[in-house]
Formats: structure tokens, sequence, C-alpha cells
């Protein structure tokens, strides 16, 4: 064994020792091509061709763009437009076309494009992964550095990772999965933690069908050309000197990467009716709403479960927005509201989860962590829109909240007992860690309380929760509605003390958002009947995306946009605003009406009732790989999504027959002239939103112009007698007029 593989702190495999043979001996390059500050030579071995990034002097990357089992050549062919360079390879196993492209906007980019036609019915073979660091003279086992996040479950194929020595910088990792539906759906195989490896062998892992499957069902087909990989690479020289300017890098390279997508539609959903209709249904059917002394409470699941303080705050809260946006509030906020007190234990001066009465058959003790804070959030929205029962509520209920947090000493458990704050649950089995958002979530508490009180001791709370998560780097999702929470209290932290470090902070959390995202848009199973783009994961280890997560994420970054402003990281305010507009789109998917009943499942789980499709409420869950929906329940709790989404991309226009649509959330509407507004965007740069001018009830539309504060007349791409819709730069001011 050599000195170099002894001193190694990994395990060699033969693949890695083939390419490092390899690449002792200088080959004639097929193709090569310079891309800012770096040269990539496309090379042909004995198994694989290769493209090999070099940084000169500082390292490089061998990225392995095929592998054959079998004799091949390779020559390189003309690019087409928009290419870089071209190369095809003829093997018994049929014809690769590798396609490469590049740009460089701030950071120097590379896509490759690997597509096989087989020569016959082919099922292929395992085959290694696809990246691997090199150090001096292109060694890959003299290469240093450290990686960062890989993927999780069945989200983004992402591989972020740094190479220390030599200096050759960051590296942002992104398999489009989208390309590769194809081929899931041909092999009946899932994209589930296919990006990672163990150093210095990283990348994407081929899935192959299961040993028993039947050949002839999971076979390539001949002459039917099929995406094998789609791999967009971002490359960033300066390493990051801390987590936060790491994390920072992260989100602005994920960005950069994104505009180099080909971006699945969106599609107009009325929210505004879908509210009316969830409203409806929660003031008259039996399913939704339970008595308990003589007030009325909402069942979190139809017909199941006991009301809790989440679920209520949650519905009162949505339903509150709701009706400012209306202009009058909808009676049956009021009904839920009376009920509140009931949870609030005089004794312990704290909100309980349950209240009094709660069935034997639950802990009425026992309380998840973040299940005290975010009620107080949501009394926090109402006690400062001027409810005074709510602010008495929040405020009594405060200090409760502030001796939990010291007590846990700013690191809070999965689960513990209210009444002495013993442990039930430490840590989730799944990473040994305990919820490690909560801090965030918290913090914004506390940043209510001192807007409420001008209290010093909150603000003082606050900083000490956001200071105690630092460290956590990408490991400090847990739930991620109160990931996004984290990254708007650490935003309104900076506006408040000036302090670069919670600017920075806020990028931790963003970046540990973004890894759990589904950024593609899947088409196994039952998916191909919804919508998957950009959701994300309920939870750090949950295999389906929720819509309560969901909708309370649109929540806290519409807060984080507004405090971010110009100061925001261009590539973060890009994709937080991406995030927002697919959610309008996707969440629609998660009404079962909206499902072909074939894509609901027929049992859900034990205590959360059933699901019934005539109900505007949510079901809880969907899933990247096409299991049936719906199997945790149709969650009465999320029915505030339609609510958040009307008031947010719906605008009442006063005289106007219509009301103005937008999926991107606007900055600003300003009244100009009797038939005149303006309407300010602050997106991102170079992306498109929806702007869509929709017909209100008996009303007739007439004729209306949008134009850029340029001048420029857009020309709207669809038009109807109920609505005109309009594609317009997502950054920059708008002005719509009409007769």
């Amino acid at each position: 064994m050599s000195a170099e593989i002894a001193e190694a702190n990994y395990t060699v495999s033969p693949t890695l020792l083939a390419l490092r043979d390899a690449l002792r001996t200088a080959k004639k390059p097929v193709a090569k091509f310079d891309m800012g500050e770096l040269q990539v030579e496309v090379i042909a071995e004995h198994d694989s061709v290769f493209a090999l990034v070099r940084r000169p002097n500082d390292g490089g990357l061998a990225v392995r763009i095929a592998y054959l089992s079998a004799s091949f050549t390779c020559k390189s062919l003309r690019p087409k437009a928009g290419e870089t360079a071209r190369i095809a390879i003829t093997s018994g196993m049929g014809e690769h076309e590798i396609v490469f492209s590049n740009s460089r906007e701030a950071l120097e980019r590379l896509r490759v494009t690997v597509r096989l036609t087989p020569a016959t019915d082919l099922t292929l073979p395992f085959a290694p992964r696809d990246i691997y660091p090199l150090g001096n003279d292109d060694d890959p086992l003299r290469a240093t550095g450290n990686l960062e996040a890989s993927q999780r479950g069945l989200n983004a194929g992402i591989l972020y990772f740094r190479i220390d020595e030599p200096a050759f910088g960051n590296v942002l990792y992104l398999q489009n999965l989208t390309a590769l539906n194809d081929y899931f759906r041909a092999t009946g195989t899932k994209p589930k933690e296919v990006v990672g490896g163990d150093w210095p062998e990283l990348g994407y892992l081929l899935p192959t069908p299961e040993p028993d499957a039947c050949l002839a069902d999971v076979a390539l087909k001949q002459g039917v050309p099929i995406t094998l990989s789609d791999v967009i690479l971002v490359f960033r020289h300066e390493a990051p000197p801390h987590e936060r300017e790491s994390a920072r890098q992260f989100v602005q390279m994920l960005g950069s990467a994104y505009k180099m997508l080909d971006l699945p539609p969106v599609e107009f959903r009325d929210w505004a009716d879908r509210a009316e209709r969830s409203a409806r249904d929660l003031a008259d059917a039996t399913e939704a709403t339970v008595r308990h002394y003589g007030n009325l409470y909402v069942h979190p699941y139809t017909a199941a479960e006991y009301p809790d303080i989440m679920v209520q705050m949650s519905i009162i809260t949505a339903l509150h927005d709701w009706g400012n946006w209306r202009g009058e509030h909808h009676p049956v906020e009021a009904r839920l509201k009376k009920g509140l007190r009931k949870f609030y234990d005089s004794k312990l001066k704290a909100l309980r989860r349950y209240l009094p009465n709660v069935g034997k058959d639950k802990n009425a003790d026992a309380v998840d962590s973040w299940y005290l804070y975010h009620p107080l959030l949501n009394l926090g929205i109402l006690a400062l829109d001027g409810d005074n029962d709510a602010r008495a509520l929040f405020l009594d209920s405060i200090d409760f909240a502030v001796r939990a947090a010291r007590h846990f000493e700013y690191r809070w458990p999965v689960q513990y007992d209210i009444t002495d704050f013993s442990i039930i649950e430490e840590k989730a089995p799944v990473d040994g860690r305990g919820q490690t958002d909560v801090g965030g979530i918290y913090a914004w508490v506390m940043l209510q309380a001192f807007e409420l009180t001008d209290d010093k001791r909150f603000l003082d709370e606050a900083k000490a929760a956001i200071e105690t998560a630092i460290g956590l780097r990408f490991n400090i999702n847990y739930q991620a509605n109160l990931t996004a929470w984290g990254a708007a209290a650490c935003m309104r932290l900076w506006r408040i003390t000036n302090r670069d470090v919670y600017l920075e902070q806020s990028y931790v959390y963003l970046a540990s958002f973004l890894h759990n995202a589904v950024i593609w848009d899947s088409q196994i199973g039952h998916a191909a009947h919804y919508e998957t783009f950009l959701g994300v994961t309920c939870l750090q280890d949950a295999p389906y995306m929720a819509m309560y997560e969901c909708f309370d994420s649109f929540t806290a970054f519409e807060r984080y946009l507004d405090d971010g402003g110009p100061d925001l990281d261009p590539e973060a305010r890009m994709l937080v605003s991406e995030y927002c507009k697919y959610a309008l789109s996707r969440a629609w998917y998660y009404y079962p009406d909206a499902l072909p009943p074939e894509a609901i499942s027929e049992k859900q789980r034990d205590s959360n009732g059933h699901v019934d499709p005539k109900l505007s409420f949510p079901l809880e869950d969907l899933y990247p790989d096409g299991q049936p929906a719906g199997q945790v329940g149709q969650e009465v709790y999320g029915a505030g999504a339609a609510f958040i989404f009307t008031t947010r991309s719906f605008r009442n226009v006063d005289g106007a027959p219509f009301r103005l649509y937008c999926d991107y959330l606007v900055r600003g509407v300003e009244r100009t002239g009797d038939k005149a507004l303006t309407v300010s965007l602050y997106g991102g740069e170079g992306c498109t939103a929806h702007l869509r001018i929709v017909r209100l009830k008996r009303r007739k539309l007439t004729k209306s112009t949008v134009t850029t504060a340029d001048g420029d007349v857009l020309i709207p791409y669809e038009t109807s007698d109920d609505r005109i819709d309009y594609r317009v730069p997502a950054n920059g001011r708008l002005v719509v007029a009409w007769e």
C-alpha cells in the first residue's frame, strides 16, 4: 500500500484507484474550453468519460459524465446554439449524447446533460458516483476538504462541499431530478438520497431496479432516448470564514444553479373562492368543530382528535387576516375566540395544549416544545393588530414561555412535561437532535413581546435564543415553518440592533430550509397528478410535504422579505420569492377535490378521522415519490391556508370591476389616479411574475393596460371574459390602468 493511501482518512475503492492511475498520464482531450478562471478538459478512459474542471495551481474536480460497461469510441461534435461543447459516445450500450453549457454571471456555472439512446432493451448495472475532488497533480487522494450538505430523502439532489487543499474553493452540485423522471418511471426507481457519498467519492449514484424486478418491466427501451444525468455545478473560489458566510454562499450558489433550470409552469388558483368555501365548511360542517364548555372549538382532523390551542389559534389568526382583507369579519372568528381562555392554566400561568377535559388517552401535561410558542406567535399577531383580549392572554402567558426557554438553556427537547419541565422525549430518533429550530420561533415571539411592551428583557431573550443556535449549520432545521420563522426573527433582530451577525445568521436558517426543499417536479406514481416543485418536506426526516408547514412558512417569509428589503442578498430574495410563487400554485393539490380519487389513500392514520372530498379542507400529506396522498389525514387546522393565500395574492381595488392577482408578494400598491394604480414588486432579477386582472362577480371587465416603469406596454398572454393574464418582471414598478 502506498504512503498516500495509508495516510488517507477514508476507505479507498477500486474506482478511485483507477481514476488516480488514469490521471497520472496526460491524455489528449476530446474537448476543452475555458469557463471564467476555470479550465475544462473532457478525457476518455478505459470505462468512463470524465470532465476535468481545474483551477490553475489550485486543484480541481473530476466529473464522471459517462460510465461504460463495454468498449467505446468518443468524439467531439459541433455544439448547437447555447451549447459550449457536445460529445458523442458509441458503444454496445447505444449512443450517449453529452451536452455542456456554461455561463458566468457572478459565479462560474457548468451544466452537463447526459442522454442515452439504447441499442437494445437495456438494464443498466451499478455505476460509480460522478464527483471526485482533485489534489495536486490531479491526485484524488491528495485533496482535503469538507462535505457540508447532501441530499435528504427525496428532496433536492444537492451536494455542497469545499476543497481546502488545494484551495479550489466551494462547489455546489445540483442534480436536476426533473429531467430524470422518465428514467425513474421506466426503471421503477426513486431518487431517495441518491446524491451524497463519502469523501472523496461524491455525487450522484444512479438508482437501479430491485434485484427481483422483472427485467422486461424495468428495461430502457431500444431506440428511446432517456436522460441519465442533468447536473449543474456552481463554483466559488473564496472559502467562507464561518458557517454564516458558508450558508450565504450556499444560498447564493443555489440561486445561481436555479437560474439554469427549466422551470415548471405555475397556474392561477382561485384562492378567494377557496377561502369562501373553507369558511362555509368551518361554520357549517359538523366534522369541522365541536363544542365544549359552551364554546366552539376546531377539530384538528375531520371529525377527529381533541381541540388544541395551536389549531385554534392558527384558524383564528388566518380568519382575522381574511376579515381585514374583505372588510368584514366572519362570525365564526368571534365564536372561536370566545373559548380561548379555557386553554389557560392560571396556576401555571401558561397556555396548555389541550382543554381541561381532554380524554385519558392523552397525556394532558405533555407538550412538544414548539407547541408552547406557536399559539403565542398568533396571539401576538392579533395583539399587535389591536385585539385587547389577545394582548392580555399573550402577556399573561409570556413569562412562563421565558421560564421554559431558560430552563432548557435555549436547547429544547422534542417533548416535555409542562408542569415540571421533565423531559418525555429528548431527541428525535432519526438524527439524535432535539427541536433545534424552536429558538427561531421563540425569538420571533420575544420580538413581538418587545414591540408590545418595550421591555428590553424580551429583546435580550431573542438574542440569546438566536445566538445559542450558532454552530448548528445545516442541522438547524427540525420543522420547516419553525426554520422559516427563525430566518424572519434573525432579520428583524438585525433591523432592531444593526448587528450584522443576525443578518448573517438568517442565511443559516434559510439555507437549512432550502436544503429540505423538493427542487424538482416529480412525475413518479401519483405525483403525476400534483405539483411538487419547491415544496418543502415538513420535518427533517419526513417523507411528505404538508400544507400547514407550507402556508405558515409562506407567512414567515413575507416578514423576512419585508424586513430584508434591498439589503437582502439578491439570490436569497429570489429563492424566497420563488418559493412563495410556487406555493400558490402547488398548494391547490392538497385539497382532495383537486385530486383523482385513486391518488388519495383509502386509509388514514389511526385517530385522524377520514377524508371527505366535499369539505374544503386540505390533506396533510403529499409525497414526492408518488405515494397516495392523505395517509395522515385531512387537516381542518390547515384550513387557514386559503385565507392566507387569498389575502397575499389578491388585491381589492376600490371602484374597479376586478381584483388584482399577483403570484409574487407585492411590496406596495399606490392609487395614482381614479382608474390607475402603481404596483411595486421586489423579487428576483430576471424572474417572471404573473399579474392577472380577475373579474368580480356580476361585473364586466373593461379595457385595461399594464405598463412597465420604462413605459413599455405589456401584451397579455391570455385573455377571457373572466381574466386577463400578464407575465411581468418580478422586480420593478408596473402601472395598471383601466377604463
